[in-house]
């Protein structure tokens, strides 16, 4: 045998045993693709046929007219082929629809010695989800020629081998299928053989030669023959193997087995070297020709890598790794030959038992990420395709999730599963997903996988901005700078990108004057608050607005917060003094006391107010200084002047005080205010004693001295007319029978009964008059500063009572209230009016 034949017959082997194990294979493939082709075909389905060996883009069909869309719709609702395998057979063009071929196809590769090979994608609708099916039969072309395994055959055969001894010949291998598979042999013309065909229980045909005529190894040794296969494509192709008979001397009995059939079960996971089976034949003839040996034969090159033949104990082992996913059993021919080269042949039926080696696989065939968080439940996240190579209960494949997730699988067609939404979901809550699926067999120990998944939530602009508070009230010191930072808003939006982006303003509301934009100015950004003015306490201390978080969805979303800005007092205002009043022309005013006034006497009180507010308006009086230091006292909050001793002889007729009045701010401001006190019981013992304190005038002051007694004069005359105006007043008052009774007692009233210098004031300055008096020595003023009020002192018989002071309104042409002043005479019982 030539090492071209020998090549020919181990490629013809290799073929062999890959059609084998496709046919295995293929029969579960096309079982579950049969199964899956149930989900959408239901009255219709849909088939095409193509020939093998089709070149590349060779059309199909139009799937698109099959399936009921119009071929825009392909891409609209995301049409697609799903494939477990790697090979991808088929496209599918999403502008015609049509399915054409993606890549050639052997149908002996393929499908091997199936009659009809048949093909089932599956074609996926993603939109809404659905699963079609269609099959693709793959048509056989006559393109494999009938080989021999081996080119040289050389039978042995006893010259006393009996006529009609049949002789086994090779097989010839035709990969096609049908009609253009092997159909017949036929044996080169001979005067010794014949052939016969005859058929195996798979339809398979073989050959037999049949000895008709004793052989004489003396007359022809050897036989040489040609035994042609031919199938019946058309045109009819052929293949030739060379049979070479050699004639032996003298054995005329071949090897018997005890057993036509032998069976075996064994484990895929049996351990190489491992016994499966053994076998026995027996030789009647004696000697060396009862030697019998024993081979395996018309073995694949995978089946010789597998197992292996003990040639003198007739024991099969294993040598390589059995699988029961590539094969499920095998059919092994053994041969027992004698040394005389008899041989006698037997079957051996080898049936692997699954063991679960395989986990299950979970193909990821959609997977719909990311996803809107508004997508209702319900909603397919993911379809999931799952698939164990074990059969039984270990190919049975339960799936599961992790706990606590709104999700659930349910299952969909054929071992397709769909992994969908259970509850709302909010991106807010959780952002993304990392979904672990796990897959476990029926197996004893069961096996699993898992395959991980990561689902992200795309934001949805479903939450407005929130403030952390319901309102703000902040702070700002008055008379603070333009510009000056406030204070600061802050929301917070748990949405993401732009639905977070917060931008702020100021509501205005309709119509208000002046408008806040005058007031405070927010940064859009940051949310700060800017004051663009300085606010002043005293004018302005509160303000009220509201402002406005928005985020940059569509549409977008807003809350509103209240923030109150209050304005601090700063200590800014110095106390105002509003009694005395102080003068425009730099005079000082005269406050009168008695010379017989006693300690505490209330001389007068220093009224002050302040603009602020707080401590900072606080005020407090002390005495700075004093004509006569320890003479009078000043009320520490009341700002009372009191005697704090009685007067004496030596004490000045005008005492000059110097109040300071201060607030409580920080630092403290202050006002200061003189007051002249001038003792003396009356105006005119005033005069008196002023004049007493002149000394003679020298010619130089002569003129003063003129001037002094014109005024006193003129203050006379003026002091008259009052009591002259105010009995005319008090007649009309119906109070004749008082004031006579008062008249009388002009003279002997105490000093301690007195109108109050105010009073004198208030008629003086009716007229704009003022009176002046000086002397050499000592000057001094009296002042009456101009006053549109009168305030009358009046007495009262109770020591401790205060004084109450009765205004008099020169105005209105001095006309009092009669009951007023009837009942502050009835009340205070009157009894003297001094002036």
């Amino acid at each position: 045998m030539s090492s071209k034949e020998k090549s020919r017959e181990r490629s013809s082997r290799k073929a062999t045993g890959i059609r084998q194990r496709i046919w295995n294979s293929s029969g579960r493939v096309l079982f579950c693709l049969l199964l899956g082709t149930l989900w959408e075909t239901g009255d219709g389905q849909i088939r095409y046929s193509v020939p093998e060996e089709k070149e590349k883009g060779s059309f199909v069909g139009d799937l698109a007219k099959d399936l009921g869309l119009e071929p825009r719709e392909l891409s609209e609702r995301r049409v697609r082929i799903v494939s477990r395998g790697k090979a991808q057979y088929f496209s599918l063009n999403s502008e015609s629809g049509h399915l054409s071929i993606n890549e050639k196809i052997d149908r002996e590769e393929l499908c091997g010695q199936i009659t009809q090979c048949l093909l089932t994608i599956e074609i996926l609708v993603e939109s809404p989800v659905k699963l079609f099916a269609a099959e693709i039969e793959i048509l056989d072309i006559n393109d494999n020629i009938p080989s021999f395994q081996e080119q040289d055959t050389v039978l042995e055969i006893s010259e006393v081998t009996a006529p009609g001894t049949r002789f086994f010949l090779p097989d010839a291998r035709d990969p096609d299928v049908g009609r253009n598979s092997l159909q017949s042999y036929s044996l080169s013309n001979n005067q010794h053989f014949s052939l016969e065909v005859k058929t195996k229980a798979g339809g398979k045909k073989y050959a037999e030669m049949i000895l008709e005529k004793p052989l004489d190894r003396e007359v022809k040794a050897v036989h040489t023959l040609t035994l042609t296969a031919t199938d019946g494509g058309d045109p009819a192709r052929s293949g030739t193997t060379l049979i070479h008979v050699k004639v032996l001397d003298a054995n005329d009995n071949a090897p018997i087995f005890d057993r036509t059939l032998y069976q075996g079960k064994v484990r895929e996971d049996i351990p190489r070297g491992s016994p499966v089976v053994r076998v026995k034949a027996m030789d009647k003839d004696e000697g060396s020709n009862s030697l019998v040996t024993y081979s395996l034969v018309k073995l694949s090159d995978k089946d010789s890598d597998l197992f292996v033949m003990d040639p003198q104990t007739g024991e099969i082992k294993i040598e390589g790794n059995l699988d029961f996913e590539a094969m499920e059993s095998y059919e092994l021919e053994i041969q027992a030959k004698d040394n005389g080269g008899l041989s006698t042949l037997s079957k051996v039926l080898l049936e692997v038992v699954d063991v679960n080696d395989n986990a299950p696989e979970i193909t990821v065939t959609s997977l719909f990420s990311p996803l809107s968080e508004e997508s209702p439940p319900g909603t397919v996240i993911a379809l999931l395709n799952v698939h164990d190579r074990d059969s039984g209960d270990n190919g049975k494949v339960t799936l599961s999730i992790q706990e606590n997730l709104p999700f659930r699988l349910t299952k969909s067609l054929g071992n397709y599963y769909s992994l969908v939404s259970e509850d709302v979901l909010d991106r807010e809550v959780k952002c993304c997903y990392n979904i672990t699926i796990r897959a476990q067999d029926g197996g004893l120990p069961p096996l699993s996988s898992s395959q991980s998944l990561e689902l992200i939530l795309l934001d949805e602009n479903d939450n407005p901005p929130f403030f952390p508070q319901k309102s703000y009230v902040t702070y700002l010191m008055e008379n603070n700078p333009v510009g000056t930072s406030i204070f600061a808003v802050k929301a917070a939006d748990p949405d993401w990108k732009e639905n977070a982006q917060i931008t702020y303003s100021v509501s205005e509301r309709p119509g208000q004057e002046p408008p806040l934009s005058s007031y405070v100015s927010i940064n859009s950004e940051t949310g700060v608050l800017y004051a663009l003015r300085s606010f002043d306490y005293e004018q302005f201390r509160e303000l009220q607005l509201q402002v406005t978080a928005r985020d940059g969805g569509t549409p977008a979303l807003s809350s509103n917060v209240s923030v109150t800005l209050l304005v601090v007092d700063k200590n800014d205002n110095a106390p105002e003094i509003l009694y005395p009043s102080l003068p425009t022309d730099g005079s000082t005013g005269v406050e009168l006391a008695p010379r017989s006034a006693e300690r505490g006497f209330l001389v007068t009180k220093v009224v002050a107010v302040d603009a602020d507010s707080g401590q900072n308006a606080w005020l407090s009086y002390r005495l700075l200084k004093a004509t006569e230091p320890g003479l009078f006292s000043v009320g520490l909050h009341t700002g009372e002047i009191r005697t704090a001793r009685g007067f004496l002889d030596k004490d000045a007729l005008k005492q000059s005080l110097v109040i300071v009045v201060k607030d409580n701010g920080e630092p403290p401001l202050s006002a200061t205010v003189t007051v002249t006190v001038a003792v003396a019981d009356s105006i005119p013992e005033i005069l008196a004693d002023l004049g007493s304190l002149s000394t003679p005038v020298n010619p130089e002051s002569s003129l003063t001295l003129y001037l002094v007694v014109a005024v006193v004069a003129v203050s006379c005359l003026f002091l008259a007319f009052i009591i002259v105006l105010l009995a005319l007043r008090l007649r009309r008052w119906r109070a004749a029978r008082l004031l006579e009774s008062s008249s009388g007692y002009l003279g002997g009233v105490p000093a301690s009964h007195f109108v109050g210098i105010d009073g004198v004031r208030a008629f003086l300055q009716t007229y704009s008059h003022e009176v002046s008096l000086t002397t050499d020595s000592r000057k001094s003023q009296l002042l009456f500063p101009k006053s549109s009020h009168t305030s009358v002192i009046l007495d009262s018989p109770c020591p401790e009572s205060k004084e109450v002071p009765v205004i008099l309104d020169a105005s209105k042409n001095n006309e009092l209230d009669e009951s007023l002043f009837q009942n502050t005479l009835v009340d205070s019982s009157l009894r003297n009016l001094h002036l």
